[in-house]
């Protein structure tokens, strides 16, 4: 079961597509991708349609706070998704090795449904890709490594009280380290929280891989839930700035830099055409 993709790249010029990331230049779809995406014309899997149902369900909007049945129902249903549920071959070649063989390649994504109350999409990484640390404001984030192998490093903020403060820091903030590890398909899902479980991540890919990401609400720059990125720094880098609170626990706390939106930030997208969810 695959789909078809026809790489459909909106307009640059520091625009921002559905996931809240930049999405750039327009390119036509390599040879590789559209031999190997077909259009996909069977019945909706079980699986996809009851995520999509489940999401309609728990994700109220703006404040909308998950409670444990909520995030354990969502959990099991992605930890039991299988690229064919989205309509992707474990064959599928991402990317032509030749188009990636100058510089950094380039992530894609697609999106599978977008409201205000959450999304759903999929991102691909070739190998090396990386998507930067960034954060998820006010969000509850479900990621699904559904094909291939993903170091993901994740912090969360040592002063939340201060984490949401829309002023811009001018120096590192404390933040303490959740994740910093090399997961493989198949693997159980990942949820991260508005204050917690992660919440300021990157991906780096090591083999080609593709991972579901549902988000609970999307990103909206005009309701403030834009995406800020982040440079770390190991805890030792500011001696100065040691917090007694923190000084047992240095190995794993580091300081974030926010910094401006990253070159590896952006991001093609190609229309969906896996299995339609209704």
């Amino acid at each position: 079961m695959v789909v078809e993709a026809s790489l459909m790249i909106e307009k640059g010029n520091g625009s921002v597509g559905a996931t809240g990331y930049k999405v750039v230049k327009k390119k036509k779809c390599n040879k590789v991708v559209k031999r190997k995406m077909k259009r996909q014309v069977e019945v909706v899997p079980r699986t996809l349609q009851m995520l999509f149902h489940a999401c309609g369900e728990v994700f109220k909007g703006y404040g909308t706070v998950l409670s444990p049945d909520d995030v354990q129902r969502l959990s099991c249903i992605l930890d039991n998704m299988v690229p064919e549920d989205v309509g992707l071959s474990r064959s599928l070649q991402f990317f032509n090795p030749e188009s990636v063989a100058d510089g950094s390649p380039r992530v894609t994504y697609t999106t599978i449904y977008k409201c205000d109350n959450f999304s759903m999409c999929i991102f691909f990484l070739p190998a090396t890709g990386v998507i930067p640390l960034h954060n998820h404001p006010e969000m509850t984030v479900f990621s699904k490594l559904l094909l291939g192998s993903m170091h993901i490093k994740a912090y969360d903020w040592v002063d939340i009280d201060n984490s949401n403060n829309p002023e811009k820091y001018d120096k590192p903030r404390l933040a303490s380290l959740k994740a910093n590890e090399v997961f493989t398909a198949p693997c159980n899902t990942s949820v991260l929280y508005p204050t917690s479980g992660g919440n300021i991540h990157e991906f780096r890919a090591v083999t080609p891989c593709a991972v579901l990401d549902v988000l609970g609400p999307p990103y909206s720059k005009d309701d403030g839930r834009d995406c800020s990125y982040y440079r770390d720094f190991p805890f030792s880098a500011f001696p100065n700035d040691k917090s007694p609170k923190v000084e047992d626990e240095a190995i794993n706390c580091g300081w974030l830099e926010e910094i401006e939106v990253p070159e590896e930030s952006e991001m093609d997208v190609i229309k969906y055409m896996g299995p339609p969810v209704y």
